[in-house]
């Protein structure tokens, strides 16, 4: 065997192994631009830093978003070199603050908290006073010369690890404080003793070490490594995970941990911790608003647990820290152009700054305080405007308490979410969802909330606490989500187990009707009626800014003059769908409607549509007095003929009890029944339906076609009329209808009207030979709930009860394709055929007129795709209107 010749060493060096990505930034490294990595916390924090100096805000670091996202892909294993860059951060605070973390003579502790992206209030986990253990918590109270102190934050320390780090409930805790305030014969934690605390902790401890058969680390470097991923952990918490599918936040962004030296708000009565806004919270007002709590935690204030005091008695409490934090809200707000809300804490009349964000707030406090913000002068109107989330703008659209109601007061608390809301009462946010999956109205009645309830929140028309303020978690959450909310109203005992409401002697249980003002902050047990909403002056303003502003006109999808009256209102210009099949339905309509199907001859449904022709235009006319001169789009008959009929198990139930009593109507359902059937197709949402129906029976459209040019010419100042042709394929399709549609126009001496015939766009193929079909058409609406349809190939009856909620789950979609559009799939078809209709026609109209047409995110697509028009029901057309000038500021900008 030939020797074989030893393979070539690679001349080439061995490349070094690349160094860890930077898990770790300091807050004096950061800014507000950095979000993405730092987490909205972070980001905002490190900004407050520069902007207030490092006097004012607690030093610390922020662990990356991309550390969250990394430990997640790797089966929850902390990311390769993160221990040795935090271990590096940590000792660069304690080299800032001159102590260490966990020493036995004067420890330094530090907050764990996460930060997302986007504000997830109360979603995932904090843990405070981290460092503590049997030996430091002596050298805290010898430094501080306050032993109460010592022990009340290592009791609160070993309490939220256990909570937090090994999943003990929050409520075992809470029953062993209050046996323990019963023993000792007092009502507040602040009154409990530096015995009661060790106790305390002492019996803290052995629930954890029995229930997790692990003790609390006593090594602070071991809390901190718990703490960090006990808060990457509650990323994926099933209330953050329910939280972020609400909210459309997605899953693979992640969360930050910020690491924060500790100031202590527990030291006594010239101490304090509290929320502050910068204006008023519920109405937007211009004066700060807020809660504290005197010897307290942050964690107290925003648990609930503890009602908190108004932000303004601190002025007389703590004079100089008060001032000082006005004076920094102002700053703060003049900085971040935007509401703010923060935390602060007061160690011992010094005043810190731990967090600030831009507020959530309720509708009617967004519209205040932009219109405010241009009056002052801090922001101009596009900037006013882009400060408004439209999607609560819902809120200023819905019921109030009737002014002149009449009703007993069953109990006060704090208005903590504005809007009115009745329905029978629930004790849990299971219940709830239950509750709102049988369609009916509850209000969610608790002691107080935690954040396990979001699901509640989303589902009950209104929540009731008998604890908590204005910053609570119910408070925040409600207000977020735009559902009114009273809490603290401490009158309440509220038995969550019993499922009982007791006060003054009056008692209710569940399914009970409760009803609240979360303006006024008021309970009653009267069946209150209420009443629709009147817009502010403030909103008359932003929506008149919004006009000028967008590009997009916004129509509003109407049926009878009703609905177009009262979108008219609301600022609709022009109706971008009436849907004429709902036309047919009325009792007085069904009989002629069934006789059209039912004949047997082109003659016999000629007659039937006759009949239907008068009742026909008078619809029409009622919609074109209320539109007139202003554009009308109207649909010709689109759904199969069959949904107008009884469904055939009706009728043969019918028809067999004719046979046994041998009544006269036997014939008439036998025959009845043998069109239901022939009519019957195995997919009727793609059988004969739209302008297939026409080309059948185009007898239809004909009628149709006189009622609408009768009526318009029967009209004051007739409308600008466009007649749509519903699931147009084939240009061929259009071009039959359309000469149809002009030949009776015609006919009705219609020639001196301004008409338009066009389709709506609701198939693939109609996207994909656009150009084709542009050529018999003078406008494009975008039926984008058929085209999610056909273009996913879902049924929308089906996949809301069956699939979707696991492919939400599973992040296949981050919302649901018929809330908003599918911009990648649904999308590209839209901009597809909004291109290539307007390569073979430049002057083609283009609206959309689907359900996505009232949605700020699609209304957003919508812009960019070049759209002339939204369409929406009529109460989405405010929302429309200022999501419309966003999405025009938003395209100028970029």
């Amino acid at each position: 065997m030939p020797p074989v010749a030893e393979p070539k060493r690679s001349q080439t060096p061995r490349p070094a192994p690349s160094a860890p990505p930077a898990w770790v930034r300091s807050f004096a490294d950061g800014s507000m631009r950095m979000r993405e990595l730092l987490g909205g916390k972070g980001a905002n924090i490190a900004e407050m830093t520069r902007v207030l100096g490092a006097d004012r805000v607690p030093a610390g670091f922020t662990i990356t978003t991309e550390a969250c996202v990394a430990y997640m892909a790797a089966g929850r294993e902390l990311p390769e070199g993160l221990d040795e860059q935090v271990a590096e951060a940590l000792a660069r605070l304690e080299e800032q603050a001159g102590k260490r973390l966990g020493d036995p003579r004067d420890p330094l502790l530090v907050s764990v908290r996460s930060g997302a992206r986007e504000s997830m209030p109360g979603m995932m986990d904090t843990v405070l006073n981290l460092g503590l253990n049997d030996e430091s918590v002596l050298g805290l109270a010898r430094a501080t010369g306050n032993e109460r102190f010592a022990w009340d934050s290592y009791r609160r320390l070993v309490q939220m690890f256990g909570n937090v780090c090994r999943g003990i409930a929050g409520e075992r805790y809470e029953e062993l404080i209050k046996r323990r305030k019963r023993a000792a014969g007092v009502q507040l934690d602040t009154e409990l003793t530096v015995d009661d605390l060790r106790a305390l902790t002492d019996e803290f401890g052995r629930l954890l070490a029995d229930e997790t058969t692990e003790p609390f680390p006593s090594r602070p470097d071991e809390q901190l490594r718990e703490a960090i991923r006990a808060v990457f952990d509650s990323w994926m918490g099933e209330r953050a995970v329910r939280y972020r599918e609400i909210n459309g936040i997605p899953d693979e962004w992640g969360t930050a941990v910020n690491v924060q030296r500790m100031v202590f708000g527990n030291r006594g009565e010239t101490s304090c911790s509290g929320v502050a806004f910068s204006r008023d919270e519920i109405t937007g007002g211009p004066t700060p608003s807020g809660d504290f709590l005197v010897n307290a935690q942050g964690e107290d204030v925003v648990s609930g647990v503890r009602t908190p005091r108004d932000l303004h008695e601190m002025r007389r409490v703590m004079p100089a820290a008060y001032e000082e934090l006005i004076g920094i809200l102002g700053e703060l707000e003049r900085h971040y152009e935007d509401m703010q809300d923060t935390e602060f804490t007061v160690e011992e009349g010094r005043l810190y700054m731990l967090q600030t964000r831009n507020a959530k707030r309720p509708a009617q406090a967004a519209v205040r305080f932009a219109v405010d913000a241009v009056h002052e002068g801090l922001l101009d109107r596009a900037r006013a405007i882009a400060t408004i989330d439209a999607d609560r703008l819902d809120a200023l659209l819905h019921p109030t308490f009737a002014r002149d109601a009449e009703f007993e007061v069953l109990a006060e608390g704090v208005p903590a979410s504005p809007g009115a809301a009745k329905g029978a009462i629930v004790f849990t946010a299971d219940d709830a969802v239950a509750a709102a999956e049988r369609g009916r109205m509850v209000i969610l009645v608790r002691p107080f909330t935690e954040a396990d309830d979001v699901a509640g929140f989303h589902s009950a028309a209104g929540i009731l606490t008998a604890e908590g303020g204005k910053a609570s978690h119910a408070a925040l959450v409600a207000r977020g989500m735009g559902k009114p909310c009273v809490a603290g109203a401490g009158a309440l005992e509220i038995d969550p187990h019993a499922k009982r409401l007791r006060v003054d002697g009056t008692e209710l249980g569940e399914g009970e009707t409760i009803a609240i003002d979360g303006s006024a902050g008021v309970v009653t047990a009267d069946d209150v009626p209420l009443t629709e909403p009147r817009f502010s002056e403030e909103f008359e303003a932003v929506l008149r800014w919004a006009d000028d502003l967008r590009t997009l006109g916004v129509r509003t999808n109407a049926d009878t003059p009703d609905d177009a009256r009262k979108a008219r209102r609301f600022g609709a210009e022009g109706i971008g769908l009436c849907r004429t099949e709902h036309m047919f339905v009325a009792a007085d309509r069904q009989p002629k409607m069934r006789a059209m199907i039912m004949a047997g001859s082109e003659a016999q449904r000629r007659a039937a549509l006759a009949e239907l022709l008068p009742l026909q235009q008078r619809d029409f006319e009622g919609l074109f007095e209320e539109m007139r001169g202003l554009p009308v789009t109207i649909r010709l008959l689109d759904p199969p003929l069959h949904e107008f009929m009884p469904q055939a198990e009706e009728v043969a139930s019918e028809l067999e009890r004719a046979r046994i009593e041998k009544t006269p109507d036997l014939a008439e359902l036998e025959h009845t029944l043998e069109r239901v059937h022939a009519l019957s197709e195995a997919n009727p949402m793609l059988g004969t339906r739209g302008v297939r129906l026409g080309i059948l029976h185009p007898e239809i459209y004909e009628m149709q076609a006189r009622a609408i040019v009768r009526a318009a010419l029967a009209t004051s100042e007739a409308p600008r009329l466009e007649i749509m042709i519903p699931l147009v394929a084939y240009e061929q399709e259009l071009e039959l209808m359309r000469d149809l549609v002009e030949r009776v126009a015609g006919e009705e001496g219609g020639a001196g009207l301004e008409l338009q015939i066009g389709t709506m766009i609701e198939l693939p193929r109609a996207c994909f030979v656009a150009d084709r079909i542009a050529r018999q058409s003078d406008f494009f609406s975008f039926g984008t709930n058929d085209l999610t349809q056909t273009a996913l190939g879902f049924s929308r009856d089906d996949v809301e009860g069956s699939f979707l909620a696991r492919y939400l789950e599973r992040r296949i979609v981050d919302r649901s394709p018929f809330e908003t559009i599918d911009r990648p799939g649904v999308g590209w078809l839209v901009r597809l055929a909004a291109w290539t209709g307007r390569e073979a026609k430049p002057e083609l109209k283009l609206g959309i007129c689907g359900e996505h047409g009232g949605d700020p995110d699609s209304i957003a697509f919508f812009q960019i795709a070049g759209l002339d028009y939204i369409s929406c029901s009529p109460y989405r057309v405010p929302i429309a209107r200022v999501a419309a000038a966003q999405a025009a500021i938003g395209e100028r900008e970029g």
